[in-house]
């Protein structure tokens, strides 16, 4: 599988979810805050061309946005498609 990263913030709800999504399908992830992490925002920046969390990072493909917009984008890339 390949390299996951999570860029999130705190008390965010899509993050969490995010990270819900990724674990119940046995995803192992990095999680960056990048509101504490002046790298880690300068990383997604680049990665993403977005300055808001969550962004999601598999592989070479990266996702941004809302959940519900991430989530089937999440799946696809993770090979489920459903779930």
């Amino acid at each position: 599988m390949p390299a996951i990263t999570l860029y999130t913030v705190p008390q965010c709800a899509d993050c969490e979810a995010i990270k819900r999504l990724l674990q119940h399908h046995g995803a192992t992830y990095t999680e960056k805050n990048v509101r504490g992490d002046p790298e880690a925002l300068a990383e997604m920046q680049r990665r993403a061309n977005v300055r808001i969390a969550p962004v999601t990072a598999i592989g070479e493909h990266v996702f941004y946005g809302p959940f519900d917009e991430q989530r089937p984008r999440i799946l696809a890339a993770l090979g489920s498609g459903t779930s």
